[in-house]
């Protein structure tokens, strides 16, 4: 008798561990339970990918929704909704909300606002703070905690351990791998003076290369001293990559979208305040130089730092304007856009944007197209041709900063634990994230 399942994703080219080819993939009770020729078997629902690419469900591992606090810029809700018209399936989102996400009770009030709201699947950092280093060990392994976020240099928001002894207290007191913004602040404010009103190319002035080297070189010294596994959010510096390529036993890497595309001084010519973010976007060298490490293996995942701010706040002069932009909904089609043009294969965007975090973050039962995992899948046309637009934007502020942009591959479906959630560019299952799991913090 054939087999049953709940749904089979049918005539499309899997790529997963096993490489790529044309595959059939059943799913049954949220969880994939077959992979191969499924012709003869029945489902209660078909979909049909022929001439596309089915790929593990993409996970962002770094985005700002705002919420609570900020909403105005953006909510759990607009958030959610962008990540899986992007064909997104899960994210970790940031703990610099107001108030700050530090202790258990705003961890149980984000997980309790996402509930029947979020339409993917999530889990939230804890940030690290000089007054609740030595509860860090209990708090990362709460329910719906992918791990200890850390500021070593000012950015939105109020948290800050710039000092050694801060940092150290704080590793001393973790155990899963604790994420790092890695920016000097003390050469932060040395330099604060140096913004120049009106003029965004003065950016990465103020927030310079050497401070983001000399951060990561603080930080690499105590990880090694106390033997503990730190992950660098947001590289954009050529000499980081080489650094942090002599320390992969202690530190995985990040990079971002818009550090791999975007570069100064033209963008900050061409989008003004829309270029803004911490750490800068940089010129050519630096923008090659993160090529460079993606290639040698040295970037364990790409993550969007997504962080809207309204059109009204950026457009205030500079320094005035806040940094950060949006980016979870662009991820895929602006990384899928570098496939096309040959800077990395479908086999390393599936990698950087689903293994990688599988692998970094302990996740349970994502981050593979694997037999037993949760049946998460993102679904690509790698022909299509769109352009990106601020209209087609769900985030709050409505802007992306690559509007206009050819996009040369699009995320057609995102399926979330075998449920179909968005669908040619419409959600079509509302409110259904769950709290991702994670090996470290399982019960029992």
């Amino acid at each position: 008798m054939a087999a049953t399942y709940d749904l089979i994703v049918h005539g499309g080219e899997v790529v997963n561990h096993d490489g790529r080819g044309a595959a059939d993939v059943g799913v049954r009770d949220g969880k994939i339970v077959a992979i191969g020729d499924l012709s003869q078997a029945s489902a209660a629902q078909r979909f049909n990918a022929a001439g596309l690419h089915v790929l593990p469900g993409v996970i962002d591992t770094q985005v700002h929704f705002r919420e609570p606090g900020l909403e105005w810029k953006e909510d759990l809700e607009s958030g959610s909704r962008g990540a899986v018209l992007g064909g997104v399936v899960a994210v970790f989102e940031m703990p610099n909300t107001e108030p700050t996400t530090t202790d258990p009770d705003a961890l149980a009030d984000k997980l309790a606002r996402a509930k029947g709201r979020m339409h993917c699947d999530h889990a939230f950092y804890v940030g690290g703070t000089h007054e609740n280093a030595s509860f860090l060990g209990e708090l990362e392994r709460l329910p719906g905690c992918c791990g200890i976020k850390v500021f070593m240099g000012a950015s939105t928001g109020t948290l800050l351990v710039q000092d050694d002894e801060g940092v150290e207290q704080v590793l001393r007191h973790v155990n899963r791998r604790a994420a790092f913004h890695s920016e000097d602040e003390y050469r932060l404010a040395d330099r604060r003076s140096l913004a120049r009103t009106g003029d965004w190319t003065s950016h990465p002035e103020v927030r310079d290369a050497q401070a983001a080297i000399e951060s990561t070189e603080r930080l690499l010294r105590i990880a090694r001293k106390l033997g503990k596994r730190i992950h660098v959010l947001h590289v954009t510096t050529a000499e980081e990559v080489e650094i942090l390529a002599r320390h992969k036993d202690v530190a995985s890497v990040e990079m971002t979208p818009q550090h791999l595309t975007l570069e100064g001084p033209e963008a900050y010519e061409r989008l003004k305040g829309f270029a803004q973010m911490n750490p800068p976007i940089r010129e050519a060298r630096h923008r090659a130089g993160l090529w460079r490490g993606l290639a040698a293996g040295v970037t364990d995942v790409i993550g969007s730092d997504h962080a809207p701010h309204t059109r009204e706040e950026k457009a205030r002069p500079y320094p005035a304007s806040p940094s950060g932009m949006p980016g979870v909904q662009t991820l895929v089609p602006v990384m899928l856009t570098h496939v096309a043009e040959g800077r990395l294969s479908l086999e390393r965007f599936v990698d950087l944007t689903s293994h990688g975090a599988n692998r970094l973050f302990g996740m349970a039962d994502k981050g593979r197209l694997a037999v037993g995992y949760d049946a998460d899948l993102t679904i690509v046309d790698l022909k299509a041709r769109r352009t990106i637009t601020h209209a087609a934007q769900a985030n709050r502020a409505g802007w992306t900063p690559f509007d206009g942009m050819e996009a040369k591959g699009w995320p057609m479906a995102t399926i979330i634990r075998g449920r179909v959630v968005m669908r040619d560019d419409e959600v079509v299952a509302e409110g259904t994230g769950e709290p991702v799991r994670f090996a470290e913090t399982l019960a029992g």
